[in-house]
C-alpha cells in the first residue's frame, strides 16, 4: 500500500509539471523590489518571488474563477506567440515577461508597454497577485519582528481589499486570525484583523 502510494504521489507530480502554467516578471531597478515573479498553473496554484533563484517561494491558491479568467485572457493573446509592445513613445515603466509552458509547449514575450486590451487585463491580474503576496508578506513580517507597526500593515491589507486589489483573500485568514486572538497585539489591531477576516469570510460566504 505504502509502495502505491508513492507511485500515485509521483504521478501527481509528474501532471502537475506538465500542467499549462503561466510565467510572469516584472524587473525595474530602483522600485521596491526591483523584481518580482509570479508563476500561475491551470490549478491555481500561484508561486511570488522576489529573486529568480528564491527557493522559498511564498505560495497561494487562486480560485477557479480567478484562474479561469486569468487563462482566458492567455488564450486571447495567442499564449504569448505574437509581439504585444507598442509602437507608442512611452517611459519605461519595467520590463515584463510573460511566458507559456504545457510541457513541450513554450512561448515567450517581453514588453515595457502594451495597447493590447486583453494583455492589459492579464497584466492587471499578475500586479495584483504580486501586490497580494507583498501584503502577505509585510503583515507577516510585522507581525513576526514589528508589533507596533502590524496597525499600519493591517491598513495597507484593507485599503487594498477595498480597492479590490488582493487575489486569494483567504490566504491572510490563518495570519488575521492569529493577531485577532493574540492578547499581546494591540487591541486596535486585533479588532481591526477580526473585521478584515469577517469581511473576507463573508465575501467568500456571498460567492455562489
Amino acid at each position: 500500500m505504502r509502495l502505491a502510494a508513492v507511485f500515485v504521489l509521483a504521478a501527481s507530480a509528474v501532471c502537475a509539471a506538465d500542467a499549462p502554467q503561466i510565467f510572469w516578471s516584472k524587473s525595474f531597478p530602483g522600485s521596491v523590489p526591483p523584481y518580482v515573479q509570479v508563476t500561475l498553473d491551470k490549478a491555481g496554484n500561484a508561486e511570488y518571488r522576489e529573486a529568480a533563484d528564491d527557493d522559498q517561494p511564498l505560495k497561494f491558491k487562486l480560485t477557479e474563477a480567478e484562474t479561469a479568467a486569468v487563462f482566458d485572457l492567455a488564450d486571447k493573446v495567442d499564449r504569448f506567440k505574437h509581439p504585444l509592445e507598442s509602437p507608442l513613445k512611452v517611459a519605461f515603466m519595467g520590463k515584463k515577461t510573460f511566458r507559456w509552458e504545457d510541457g513541450a509547449e513554450k512561448s515567450e514575450v517581453t514588453f515595457n508597454y502594451t495597447e493590447d486590451p486583453s494583455a492589459q487585463a492579464l497584466l492587471d491580474w499578475f500586479e495584483k497577485m504580486s501586490e497580494s503576496a507583498q501584503q502577505r508578506v509585510e503583515l507577516e513580517r510585522a507581525a513576526k519582528y514589528d508589533r507596533l507597526g502590524v496597525d499600519k500593515a493591517l491598513r495597507s491589507l484593507w485599503s487594498a481589499l477595498d480597492r479590490k486589489r488582493l487575489v486569494a483573500p483567504e490566504q491572510y485568514l490563518p495570519m488575521l486570525d492569529r493577531i485577532a486572538n493574540n492578547e499581546s497585539y494591540m487591541h486596535t489591531a486585533r479588532t481591526k484583523a477580526a473585521e478584515i477576516a469577517e469581511a473576507i469570510r463573508g465575501a467568500g460566504a456571498s460567492k455562489p
